[in-house]
């Protein structure tokens, strides 16, 4: 499975329609990744945000759902 299978095309979200998502789905519904670095994503994080530093997603795709909405940020 290529790593489109994971993504749907959305348009850019600004931080408020993001929150409202997050605010208005379970968390059990959708991916949210961090694609920061360690160090970064270790200064602060959105709740329930896992970390994929953007050089290591294309070899982590195993670990999302492909069925749930991701969001990246």
């Amino acid at each position: 499975m290529g790593i489109l299978n994971y993504f749907k095309p959305v348009s850019t979200w600004l931080p408020e329609k993001v929150r409202l998502f997050l605010k208005e789905n379970n968390s059990e519904k959708y991916n949210l990744i961090d694609v920061r670095t360690p160090e970064e994503y270790e200064q602060g994080h959105l709740p329930g945000a896992r970390l994929i530093p953007l050089g290591e997603l294309a070899d982590r795709l195993s670990e999302l759902d492909p069925r749930k909405t991701t969001v990246v940020y």
